[in-house]
């Protein structure tokens, strides 16, 4: 069969442990027969991030700005025991914070639902899309191990050379210091962000963040997302009938829990990774999450939201066979097909991104699934199949 053609190559950012093996294999079954595959190659596998001093990642986040759309294998974030055991020479910054620094976009995630795993919340008959700022906070701060008695100061100093300083607190022995920031530029574009997505969603959007404690910082949010909903979005929202409101994160915990679903919640960077992971367990499994980041200017990386699945890759090594959920990754993949033939005009290609989620979706319908979906399946008899065998299965309702 002829394969379908690509204009424009795809950024593809490789990574770490047993997504990485997933990554090759997605590709070689499910993509590679069938399209004539454009991509620029960055390698993002902590072995080559220490190669080049994580320069790669950088690279690769520049790269999706120039062509628009990106996507991402799991990769690693490394800590104490990471160090020591890929011998790195920093701790370097987690690659997915570099990327959405750089494009500093709103990161959307949504539940890829089946009929027979029912939510862990009984309340939840339809999809919550959590929808988390991508820049700044925690994941762009600045620490400090503060050794022994002494001052902490916050200093500010202006272009015009006026300081401004406050006292963070008086040590009286060792302890620790995080400074972290935002920008209001990038608030409202987080903002703009979601409004639009709802709008084109026809879905209700709740913020919440915890503006009661953090009064300026947090109170910075709310505000800039008052303005440009009352500015930009009010009318638009009154005419497709649809909901915007603020409420206090852990009302919004609480309500979401009450909920039957079917609302956008934006959250802030750690809020949204928290609350990603604890939405899509909830609803079944973190390997069945679709993740994207959209930029302000149009550009789009897709990702899977989990990890690299270290235990399943240690037993890969060992010669095992496993039985690992490829399918966000492949949602990772059909989505950046179908945006990259949207972009360049190739409905053949904007097509075969979206048979391939159907064909995800038939092979799970029809109880074929991996040993983590069968142990959630309301059908127990169902027995689990290897990664590969799953990959198979999908590639038999594709050709079908």
């Amino acid at each position: 069969m002829q394969k379908i053609e690509m204009k424009t190559p795809l950024v593809e950012m490789d990574g770490d442990e047993m997504t990485r093996v997933l990554w090759k294999m997605i590709k070689e079954s499910l993509i590679l027969p069938y399209v004539d595959l454009k991509t620029e190659y960055y390698d993002l596998g902590l072995v080559f991030r220490e190669r080049t001093h994580d320069k790669v990642t950088t690279d690769a986040a520049n790269a999706v700005k120039r062509l628009g759309v990106g996507v991402k294998c799991a990769t690693i974030t490394p800590n104490e025991g990471r160090m020591s055991e890929y011998h790195l020479s920093e701790k370097y910054k987690s690659p997915n914070g570099t990327i959405r620094a750089i494009l500093d976009g709103t990161v959307f995630r949504a539940p890829i639902l089946i009929p027979s795993i029912k939510p862990a919340v009984r309340s939840w008959k339809k999809p919550i899309i959590i929808a988390r700022h991508a820049y700044g906070d925690v994941y762009r701060c600045t620490e400090f191990r503060v050794p022994s008695k002494g001052k902490a100061e916050l200093l500010f100093t202006a272009d015009t050379g006026e300081c401004t300083r406050q006292t963070i607190y008086d040590f009286e022995g060792p302890g620790v210091i995080q400074g972290m920031y935002n920008k209001d530029s990038s608030i409202a574009s987080f903002a703009r962000s979601c409004l639009n997505f709802a709008v084109s969603m026809k879905m209700d959007l709740w913020f919440s963040a915890k503006d009661t404690i953090s009064k300026i910082y947090d109170q910075r949010f709310r505000d800039i997302f008052d303005e440009v909903y009352q500015n930009e979005f009010r009318q638009k929202f009154e005419e497709n009938n649809l909901t915007y409101f603020y409420t206090l994160i852990d009302d919004a915990v609480a309500r979401v829990i009450r909920s039957e679903g079917g609302f956008i919640w934006a959250c802030k960077n750690y809020d949204g990774d928290v609350m990603s992971d604890m939405v899509s367990t909830a609803f079944g499994s973190l390997a069945m999450m679709s993740s994207v980041l959209v930029s302000p200017d149009g550009n789009y990386e897709y990702e899977a939201a989990h990890g690299t699945v270290t235990r399943h890759y240690y037993r890969y090594l060992n010669g095992e066979r496993t039985s690992t959920n490829p399918v966000a990754t492949i949602f990772a993949w059909s989505g950046a097909l179908a945006k990259r033939g949207e972009k360049d005009n190739l409905p053949d290609l904007v097509q075969f991104g979206h048979r391939i989620e159907k064909a995800v979706l038939d092979t799970l319908n029809d109880g074929i699934m991996t040993k983590d979906l069968c142990s959630l399946s309301e059908d127990n008899e169902k027995e689990p199949v290897y990664t590969d065998e799953f990959l198979s299965a999908v590639k038999a309702r594709l050709e079908s």
